[in-house]
């Protein structure tokens, strides 16, 4: 990378992983470069926040291009963006693709009641990409370059269909943990008419699982945290829902 995170409004996280925090809703994306493959980590909420997206990465990249997009559940300011990645390669939860079918018309009203002007929202939801990859477990996903990144369908819990990314330490980073809306930081995790309460907690054991004590942890919305700050909320949430366990 010629061009630094910081220069394109980015925040560093490891060599070759960064996140950028998005205006308006505060959705993160992220982007994990290998050696000529890389991938985006959500798609930001309208197509012209995509395409901006898109020219950063660029930039990032040294004029390559991203190659492959994890949609990590289906609200749409993570999701609404995905179409300006055309030929990449997509992954979602198994599932995500039939709510991207049938729920369309809920997603573009879900988008302009949360103030996404009306044409942007209209756009984005003709153009609506559906992954073509379903991850029903866990998906090794090769970036070149000796890095792999993994993909874990850990929900339901946010929603029914919940995907994380996991990028491996090295002796100069830490194990690095995407967590979609699974976790929040910059406010209570928001539970919508498609969360499922009862599995949430349980989502959220898996990840901690997966990412272990030592990892970032980059929640869709707010600051990196730690697993101490997922567990702490992974109780609240157990609490909130009245979940045993």
């Amino acid at each position: 990378m010629t061009v630094t995170w910081e220069e394109c409004g980015w925040e560093g996280l490891a060599p070759r992983v960064g996140r950028c925090r998005l205006p308006g809703w505060d959705c993160t994306v992220g982007l994990v470069a290998g050696d000529g493959a890389a991938l985006m980590i959500d798609a930001g909420s309208s197509l012209r926040e995509g395409m901006r997206l898109r020219g950063q990465a660029r930039e990032l990249l040294d004029g390559s291009r991203v190659t492959h997009l994890a949609l990590t559940h289906s609200h749409f300011d993570h999701v609404f963006g995905a179409s300006a990645f055309a030929g990449v390669e997509v992954f979602g939860a198994v599932g995500l693709d039939g709510v991207l079918t049938a729920e369309r018309d809920g997603l573009r009203a879900d988008a302009v009641r949360h103030g996404l002007p009306v044409e942007d929202a209209a756009e984005a939801a003709d153009l609506l990409v559906r992954p073509r990859h379903q991850v029903s477990g866990e998906w090794t996903l090769d970036l070149g370059g000796g890095l792999q990144v993994l993909l874990a369908n850990v929900g339901p819990g946010h929603t029914p269909h919940d995907l994380v990314v996991l990028v491996p330490g090295s002796s100069a980073a830490p194990e690095i943990v995407f967590c979609g809306d699974l976790v929040e930081e910059s406010g209570e995790p928001q539970a919508g008419p498609d969360a499922v309460p009862s599995h949430w907690p349980a989502a959220l054991d898996r990840l901690l699982e997966l990412g272990g004590e030592d990892a970032l942890y980059v929640p869709g919305h707010g600051a990196v945290v730690d697993a101490a700050f997922v567990r702490a909320q992974r109780d609240a949430l157990a609490h909130r829902f009245g979940v045993s366990g």
